[in-house]
């Protein structure tokens, strides 16, 4: 058994797009701290208000997470998680995303003037207070345009490489060819952007699809709508990504918990 966490996404204000993806709240509802709190992979780097049952609400940035992560349950643990756009990383918070790749970082703590300033706006605040607040400071401390050609490049293959209903991802190789650049180019896009290699992200965004519709569709079925060549390639890639096999996490034989980590700002650069 997992800590249960409730989940709600929140509209997104018309004036946040296109830098934010999504918003959403959570907390976690289990009544006992030894199970563990899934953290799948992720990625998205995310602004967080967290908010425990004592004490101020915590303002952090957390990278995009390449492997599964558990940890021991709190309980009454709330936060909102704002997820930024593709290629939002570095006008908001002053670091490429690659910087950010397992990291969770204090907001405050990060070089970007606009992060400082949305520190200092949402400071003291509840995780319900988060989205009113950004929908007033946000747009004034970001530029008009996301990022011009680049921007609508990643934008793009980002797209092109993640499941949906109807779309089956396409290879690295021939999104490349269909945006006209190269696959180096494809790379440095995301790097900076997302944090992660396209094949990584891909990879992420697959087994991402995988727990979503495990208990939709039969293996070889999902195996097939989620982009893989066959529903043994879809157990190694979840294995990899996941620590364990599916069936042992979807029968709740999860890898030991551990603690989390807040990284101060000097391993930013590490």
């Amino acid at each position: 058994m997992t800590n249960s966490v409730s989940e709600r996404a929140l509209r997104t204000p018309d004036e946040l797009r296109p830098w934010i993806a999504g918003i959403k709240t959570l907390a976690v509802e289990g009544a006992d701290p030894r199970e563990p709190f899934v953290q799948l992979p992720d990625p998205a780097t995310k602004v967080i208000v967290r908010s425990e049952a004592r004490g101020r609400p915590t303002l952090l940035v957390s990278g995009p997470r390449v492997r599964a992560a558990y940890h021991a349950g709190k309980r009454q643990v709330s936060c909102t998680e704002v997820r930024l756009a593709p290629g939002a990383v570095r006008p908001l918070l002053g670091v490429p995303a690659v910087d950010l790749v397992g990291r969770i970082v204090p907001l405050g703590a990060l070089p970007g003037p606009a992060a400082r300033q949305l520190a200092y706006e949402l400071r003291g605040l509840e995780p319900e207070e988060v989205v009113a607040r950004l929908a007033d400071v946000l747009p004034g401390l970001l530029p008009t345009a996301a990022g011009g050609t680049r921007a609508e490049l990643l934008r793009a293959a980002v797209s092109a490489l993640s499941v949906r209903s109807g779309h089956i991802p396409a290879h690295v190789g021939e999104v490349a060819r269909e945006l006209a650049v190269s696959e180096r180019q494809l790379r440095n896009l995301f790097s900076e952007g997302v944090g992660l290699s396209p094949k990584h992200y891909a990879r992420i965004d697959r087994v991402r699809a995988v727990l979503a519709h495990a208990t939709e569709l039969a293996s070889a079925e999902l195996a097939a709508v989620t982009g893989y060549y066959d529903q043994s390639h879809m157990t190694s890639d979840f294995r990899t990504l996941m620590g364990v096999p599916p069936r042992s996490y979807f029968t709740g034989r999860l890898p030991a918990p551990r603690s989390c980590q807040v990284i101060d700002r000097d391993a930013i650069s590490q």
